[in-house]
């Protein structure tokens, strides 16, 4: 049998953070190895109980999310954990951080369960997510500060439709809506993503999206 994914639900709002746990301990492949209220706590926990995923919200005491995935996940960590980070998408205003402190993906609050549940199992078997209802708008709101000068020319080493397909992971566009819009295959399309993440030194398609707002290829 398949082990259960192992999973750590941090949330400072204990409310939220039950219901995490009962929705996601409900399920048959899941394992629901900790709680807590704190990043420092989700940091500690997570170094104790090996999880496979850890559902961590933004704004906490102690230590804030943030700061909480990136001794998680950031660069130079041992063995990086996968992080999905929920957030409340009119309040939380550093989720663009949380991403390039090395989060999996993010998801909001108000996501149905369904999403939840399937998030969770993404960011497990190593890939990213990103909810497609406002990757654009989250991680847009930033893309004045992390741009470039106008004047500073991007070097890119990507094929012209390489450039194509990595605007639309930008947009927030899945594999299958890419495909539909290039009017190519699904295959096609993953083998673009591979070449595009291989050239750039990109782990996920959440760091090929600040990628591409840190150099200005969207706008």
């Amino acid at each position: 049998m398949t082990a259960p994914i192992r999973v750590l639900v941090c949330d400072d709002q204990m409310l939220i953070r039950t219901g995490l746990v009962t929705i996601i301990g409900a399920q048959p492949d899941f394992e629901v190895v900790g709680e807590c209220g704190d990043g420092r706590a989700a940091v500690d926990l997570a170094a104790r109980l090996h999880p496979d995923v850890v559902v961590m919200d933004v704004r906490m005491p102690v230590l804030d999310g943030i700061e909480a995935t990136r001794l998680l996940a950031g660069a130079g960590v041992p063995h990086p954990v996968k992080v999905l980070v929920l957030t409340t998408f009119n309040l939380d205003e550093y989720v663009y951080e949380a991403l390039r402190a090395g989060a999996s993906g993010f998801l909001l609050k108000d996501a149905p369960p369904d999403r939840l549940l399937h998030g969770i199992r993404t960011v497990a078997t190593g890939a990213a997510l990103l909810d497609p209802d406002v990757t654009r708008q989250l991680v847009g709101r930033h893309a004045a500060r992390i741009r470039p000068a106008p004047d500073a020319a991007p070097d890119v080493p990507l094929t012209p439709r390489e450039l194509e397909v990595l605007r639309l992971i930008a947009d927030g566009l899945s594999n299958s809506e890419i495909a539909a819009r290039l009017v190519i295959s699904q295959e096609t399309v993953k083998t673009f993503v591979s070449r595009i993440l291989t050239k750039l030194q990109l782990r996920d398609r959440v760091q090929a999206v600040v990628y591409a707002y840190r150099h200005g290829l969207v706008t």
